[in-house]
């Protein structure tokens, strides 16, 4: 397994849609692999393909280890939000979005169908954070950044200090 370098914001791949899983194979499961150790290492609750450069619809996560647990990390592709409800106010932060943080609103409780690594169909439903954390990364599939949920003025003051970091280096 290796640790993947993480795209950064304004990487344009951050914004593109991903493309269906339709092979599964041992290309794909050295991918996921990897990205479950980049998502260790880096260390994050859960990351998107996109997020490495890899436009696939696929996502791996994992709450439990936040919660002092084990790690267990999960594994979707080509995931779908089929259910939500509720509302829920959480405070996100992004591998992608370099230090900034900001509570976004989400559904509190959302179902997920897709496959698991091998292809298998899968459901997960998700509440509380496991709900935010699956509608944050199946955003990036789809080429949504969580800073795209939040007002225009947070918005653009982020991407003013963005553009004025980069513009020091």
């Amino acid at each position: 397994m290796a640790v993947l370098p993480i795209c950064k914001l304004p990487d344009p791949v951050l914004r593109q849609q991903a493309q269906e899983v339709t092979e599964i194979n041992g290309k794909l499961q050295g991918l996921i692999d990897d990205m479950a150790e980049t998502m260790y290492a880096a260390p994050g609750l859960g990351l998107a393909a996109n997020q490495v450069g890899q436009l696939h619809r696929l996502i791996v996560f994992d709450v439990s280890h936040k919660e002092g647990g084990p790690r267990k990390p999960r594994v979707v592709l080509n995931p779908c939000i089929t259910a939500r409800e509720g509302e829920i106010v959480h405070e996100e932060g992004c591998l992608s979005v370099v230090d900034f943080a900001a509570e976004v609103r989400r559904h509190a409780r959302v179902v997920v169908k897709g496959q698991d690594r091998q292809g298998k169909p899968i459901e997960i439903t998700g509440e509380g954070l496991l709900a935010v954390v699956l509608q944050h990364e199946i955003d990036h599939l789809n080429g949504i950044l969580f800073i795209d949920h939040i007002s225009r003025l947070k918005r653009g003051l982020y991407l003013r200090r963005l553009k004025k970091q980069a513009a020091a280096r």
